[in-house]
Formats: C-alpha cells, structure tokens, sequence
C-alpha cells in the first residue's frame, strides 16, 4: 500500500532519536480505518445532494450494471499478482464464470449485456479466503496485492464523487483566467483540436480509447514491476501504483481550489449555452483585458487544473523506462509508455478537454509526488527535500500566475511562455539528474611508465 515504506529513517533522524515515526503496523491500521470512513463520509454527501454515491456504485457492481468493465478487471490482475499460478488460474476462471453468468441473467431480463461483476466479486472472495484460510507468505502477499487491487476500484469511486463535489464548490469557473494565461503557451488545445478533426475518426478512436484505458495501462506496468513477488516474497519499495494513488489523491484537491471546465465547454459547443461563444477548436477567443470568473451549470465538472491525465501518463512513462532494481526495462515496456504519454497528451488537448496551462501543472504534480516516494531507501536527504519543496512552490506559482498574472501573460506571451516552460525544464533536468542521471565512474589513472635510464 501507500504506507509500506515507513521504515525509512528521514536521512537518519528517527536513529538519532530526534523524530520519532509512527510505527509501520500503525500507518496501516489507520490507512485502513480511512478508507470506510471515508466512503461513508462521501455516500452521505452524495446523498443528501441526489447524486449517486460510491456505496451505491459499488453495490451496483456486486449486484447491478457495473459502473465500468475495464476497472474491476484491471483491480483482480493487480490481485492476481500476489498468488501461485494455480490460484491465479482458479480465481480467473470463477471471475470469469461469474461474469458470464450475471451478464446472461442480466440480458434474459431486459438489462444491458455489460460485464464487471465477476471481477468485483471474485476480488472479495480471494481477500476473503486468504484472510480466513491462508497463512504465512501466501497469505500476506494475497492481501497485499488484493488491497492493491481493491483500491484500484475504490479510488474510481471516490473520483466520481468528487467530480459531484468539484461542481458544488465551483459554482463559478476560472477559464477565462486560463485561456489567457494559455497564449503564453501557444493555444495548444485550439492546434491539436484541429489536428484530430484533420485526422479523421480512425486517429479520433485510438485516441479516445486510450484516453479512457489508462488504468489498464497502468496495470500493465504495475504487474510488469511486480512480477517477481510471489517467488521471492519481497515487494519493491516503491512501485507505479504508490505514485497513481498519491497523485490521485493530491491532485483534485485542487479543482476546488482552481475550478476549470475546458475549452470545448467554456468556448465550444458542448457548453449547453453557457459558454463564452463557439470558438473551440477553429477560433481563438478574442484576448478579454478585464477577465471575471464565469458562472457554469451544475452537472459539468471542474476537473481540469491540474490535468490529472498528463500526471497519471507521465508517472506510467517514468515507471516504464526502469525496473524497480534500477535496470533497463525491456523495449516493448519503454515503447509502450511512450506510446501511452503521446496518444494521452493528444487526446487530452485534442479532444478540448485541457489547456496548455493545465498539462504543465499536472506534469509539475507529477515530478514532485514522484520525488518524494521515488527511491525511499535514500531518506529525506537534501536533494529529495529540495525536488520537493521547489516543485510543490513551481506548482503554487503556477495556479498563482494563471489566476492574477493571466492578463499579462497574454499581453506578453512570448516572455511569459519562456519564463515557464523554462522554469519547468529547469526542475525536470534537476528530477531526471537526482532519480535517473546514472553517476560518472572515474577513469582510472594511466600507468606511470618507469624512466628509462640514459
């Protein structure tokens, strides 16, 4: 889980007796304990305003139409990680059973054909029998990997939900701060738009589907690094899904602080007329001197700054280049991710979902969440606090330079674009020089020949 590496001593200082850190079996207890009250917390707010909650959500994948096929089956492959080939195979085929049997009753009387049940279900009952009826190594690695797994599923939850609240706390919405502050960096979203449409519904649908599968990519990743736990029963110290899930929960706790709901919303067709005129993707907004926050409806949401697709792509590129040893990873794995980042950022700006603004603050989120897990054998050493601290203050600046510098940034968008996407290059050479930058070896010094007498 998050919270498997508290043994780490900050640089030494718990040795020292100076901080003392909670103890790990505590940070589990408590990460446990959280996850009920919070969905809890999340249910009554959802009932109280009339939407679907996530209790509801998951009752509907126990017993209903599944909210969504690809997730619970990307959550049981992060389960099946932790268990012998034999227990692997026994547990897919009752998922898969199982679904096979609620999609034929759900078709006979009227439903949809879907699938996700089976998944849902056979992850509980694998948490179930291990916890009951195993011991030892099998015992904690089933768990481990079906905590992986049942997380994968709830953190979907809780992000519909959130989605709900980003609406109630944003009645009124920052785009025409972003749009702005987006000449700084050239319209991305209006180019690509018109790219994709230029394209054709071939490029359209690959993109589309990857933009919606990055949990099944993630996955991939997440299984690739943990391939060798069930032999060895050690379990790498950081790994993709710690990342996914903090950058997860980080993230949109900004949406309601920087509500944004896109440019194919508040300058394009799809903003159910309350948008500022149809200008996405063909037209750029004409440059507004006196910018004010736009009141927006109440069912879009306010989820684009940060854009939690760039943080989330880029983390599932850093993950692919490496092993967890530090070793290469394989060809078809580095390829992938940056397959994966490329149709992601495409898909992101092309579709009008994102501005320029709001890729650079998620891959600003990213670097910074992945310099404080990456590596926790190291401790909080210097480098570490510093990556942390300057990119936590990159981001703030950021959101802070959208908000009340927007109008300058328009007005002199080539300074403004250069001072960003520099001050961004600059913290990612400083990441890639602290976590990837393999360390020079010193040549060794050349023989002395002995002199020669004369």
């Amino acid at each position: 889980m998050l919270l498997d590496d508290t043994r780490s001593d900050l640089g030494g200082v718990a040795r020292r007796g100076r901080l003392r850190l909670p103890s790990r079996r505590l940070l589990v207890v408590a990460a446990v304990a959280a996850v009920p009250i919070l969905l809890i917390a999340l249910q009554l707010v959802a009932a109280r305003r009339g939407f679907e909650g996530p209790l509801q959500s998951l009752w509907s994948d126990y017993t209903g139409v599944p909210e969504s096929v690809s997730v619970p089956w990307a959550g049981l492959a992060l389960a099946l990680i932790g268990l012998s080939w034999r227990r692997r195979f026994l547990t897919l085929g009752a998922a898969i059973a199982l679904d096979a049997i609620y999609a034929v009753v759900r078709v006979l009387l009227g439903g949809p054909l879907t699938f996700g049940n089976g998944p849902v279900l056979a992850l509980t009952g694998l948490a179930l029998v291990a916890w009951l009826g195993w011991e030892g190594r099998d015992k904690r690695n089933a768990l481990h990997a079906a905590a992986l797994g049942a997380l994968l599923v709830l953190a979907t939850k809780v992000g519909d939900v959130w989605l709900h609240i980003t609406v109630l706390a944003g009645p009124r919405v920052l785009d025409r701060y972003v749009v702005l502050a987006d000449h700084a960096f050239g319209e991305p979203s209006w180019l690509l738009g018109r790219a994709v449409a230029a394209l054709g519904p071939q490029v359209y649908a690959v993109l589309h589907w990857v933009y919606i599968e990055l949990p099944v990519a993630a996955m991939v990743v997440a299984v690739w690094q943990l391939r060798h736990v069930v032999k060895t029963g050690v379990w790498p110290r950081h790994y993709l899904v710690r990342t996914f899930l903090t950058v997860g929960l980080l993230g949109p706790v900004i949406y309601v602080l920087f509500p944004v709901v896109g440019p194919v919303f508040a300058f394009g067709a799809d903003g159910h007329g309350l948008q500022l005129g149809n200008y996405w993707p063909h037209v750029v907004p004409p440059l507004d001197h006196a910018p004010a926050a736009l009141p927006f409806d109440t069912f879009t949401p306010r989820n684009c700054m940060p854009s939690m697709h760039t943080a989330w792509a880029t983390s599932l590129f850093l993950h692919s280049r490496r092993d967890t040893d530090g070793s290469p990873a394989p060809r078809w794995l580095r390829w992938g991710g940056v397959f994966w980042v490329v149709c992601t950022l495409s898909a992101t700006l092309g579709f009008g979902y994102h501005y320029g603004s709001d890729l650079v603050a998620g891959f600003v989120l990213c670097l910074t969440v992945e310099s404080a897990l990456r590596a926790p054998e190291r401790g909080w050493d210097r480098t570490r606090v510093t990556l942390v601290a300057g990119g936590a203050t990159l981001l703030a600046g950021l959101l802070l330079s959208y908000r009340f510098l927007a109008v300058w940034m328009s007005q002199h968008a080539l300074p403004a674009g250069v001072i960003a996407v520099g001050l961004v290059a600059g913290y990612a050479w400083a990441f890639h020089a602290a976590w990837f930058a393999r360390p020079r070896v010193a040549e060794p010094p050349l023989p002395v020949q002995p002199a020669h007498a004369g």
